[in-house]
């Protein structure tokens, strides 16, 4: 028996290691891809690149290891099962599950490993993957320039152009920049011109821009008076040919590291359960401060019921007022409904957004506990296939593989995004994709324990030629 647990550990592990490693290469490539216009011919030196590397493939361990997992199952028993050498282990007596004994093990393995990693090595390789691209926008501040947006990364500016080009992407195309902004009122110095080029030497803590054709805007104000005086204050317009602006990025690099560590991809399961509940208790308190509002403004207060006679009245509100009386409280009800409305519209979007934000992060939580089992659950699925389709290689193992991980991540995706919104629970919506396949794999281990295909076909046909038969001797013999 140690000798077959060494052969199906053997058979499975070669095809595991080749596909893990390509498949990680590949999603390394496609997010390098991705980063490339942001690193390449940038003056960025080899090493700083590798390390880029270096953390790109740790955050993409976690994806490739199911992939993998998946697609190597799937290779494995349908090698053994076309060479009709899982045909001669079962003639020997030995079920699918206790031939694949050792590789239920190794998955549960195979699992806490990519527990580790979401816990421990994605957050830190997530740090440090955001804080090279910080770090590379503060060496290259052109990287920080993103076109057609105002760019409000560098203290006290915010520009905008509407295209960048050239050889190094330091050439800007209607450029408008304000200035001073942590100084004085918004929007009181500006700049425009139809050109701009980047001229930022190596080392310096000035980004350099020099400008062309344009104008120099600035309003005219005292802070000591009041808005409506600084209004009528005059301002001054200048046109220039070429214009220097030198802007101080020492400060581009440095943000709050608190604020930066809540990313939630830069979380472990530990520091998103505490943050989840510190986002709980404001959420909460928002909630009451809101309600309390509403009935404040609907002017309900709690009764006495003890020093109140309602012998009197009756049940139907209306018939305890005169004519008259019954219209002004109806225009009053009207008037009181409208403004309620409108107040619960004012404060849905906030509200919307406010339990968004805490939903993110308690879907994350869920996603990285369901995403570990990832491992186990494919390769239910996967094992089973194999051993029923009976083929092996890259070809058709590759082809179900990617088909079966698309409908999971697409199910995983779909809850997440349904969880976002709340129109599921966080904790549903991050298992979903675990929900549903489960089933999958238990129907597919059984039908392999059982030697039968994924689908009878004959069973779904035979009643229908059954049914045509008896029809056509029906009209045969009425003939």
């Amino acid at each position: 028996m140690k000798i077959l647990n060494k052969y199906i550990l053997k058979s499975f592990l070669v095809p595991f290691l080749a596909t893990f490693f390509i498949i990680l290469f590949v999603l390394v490539m496609q997010t390098l891809w991705l980063q490339f216009e942001k690193i390449a011919g940038k003056g960025i030196s080899l090493g700083h690149i590798f390390k880029f590397l270096g953390y790109l493939a740790q955050m993409q361990v976690p994806l490739a290891l199911p992939i993998a997992i998946l697609l190597s199952s799937i290779m494995a028993l349908g090698t053994l099962s076309e060479n009709y050498e899982f045909a001669a282990v079962k003639s020997a007596g030995i079920s699918l599950q206790r031939f694949i004994r050792p590789l239920i093990i190794l998955m549960i393995v195979l699992s806490g490993l990519n527990f580790l990693f979401l816990n421990y090595a994605f957050p830190r390789a997530a740090f440090k993957f955001k804080n090279m691209l910080l770090d590379m926008q503060k060496t290259q501040p052109a990287l920080a320039l993103v076109p057609g947006t105002f760019n409000t990364e560098i203290p006290g500016y915010s520009i905008k152009f509407a295209k960048k080009y050239g050889k190094d992407d330091n050439l800007l195309e209607d450029v408008h920049i304000y200035y001073d902004l942590d100084k004085e009122r918004s929007n009181t110095k500006v700049i425009k011109a139809k050109k701009g080029e980047i001229t930022t030497e190596e080392g310096s803590k000035y980004m350099t821009l020099v400008l062309k054709d344009g104008y120099h805007y600035e309003e005219l104000t005292e802070k000591n008076k009041p808005y409506k005086l600084q209004q009528r204050m005059p301002a001054t317009k200048a046109h220039f040919d070429e214009y220097l602006v030198n802007i101080d990025i020492s400060k581009l690099g440095n943000v709050d590291m608190v604020d930066y560590k809540k990313d939630r991809e830069m979380l472990s399961l530990k520091q998103l359960d505490y943050y989840t509940d510190s986002l709980t208790q404001p959420y909460d308190q928002y909630i009451r401060a809101k309600a309390k509002n509403f009935l404040e403004r609907v002017n309900l207060k709690p009764i006495a019921k003890d020093s109140t006679d309602f012998s009197n009245l009756s049940v139907v509100v209306l018939e305890n007022f005169d004519s008259i009386n019954k219209l002004i409280a109806i225009n009053n009800a009207v008037d009181l409904s409208k403004r309620s409305l409108n107040d619960i519209k004012g404060f849905r979007t906030v509200l919307k957004n406010k339990q968004k934000f805490l939903n993110v992060y308690n879907t994350e939580y869920h996603r990285r506990l369901a995403f570990s089992l990832a491992c186990l659950v494919l390769f239910f699925i996967g094992a089973p296939l194999g051993s029923i389709i009976r083929k092996g290689g890259f070809g058709f193992p590759m082809i179900l593989a990617i088909v079966i991980f698309v409908i999971y991540f697409f199910i995983s995706t779909l809850g997440k995004n349904m969880a976002h919104s709340s129109t599921v629970t966080s904790a549903l919506g991050g298992w979903l994709s675990t929900i549903v396949l489960v089933p999958l794999g238990l129907l597919l281990m059984y039908r392999a324990t059982k030697d039968k295909g994924i689908f009878n076909i004959d069973a779904f046909l035979q009643p229908i030629t059954n049914f045509f038969k008896r029809t056509a001797k029906k009209t045969n013999s009425i003939k």
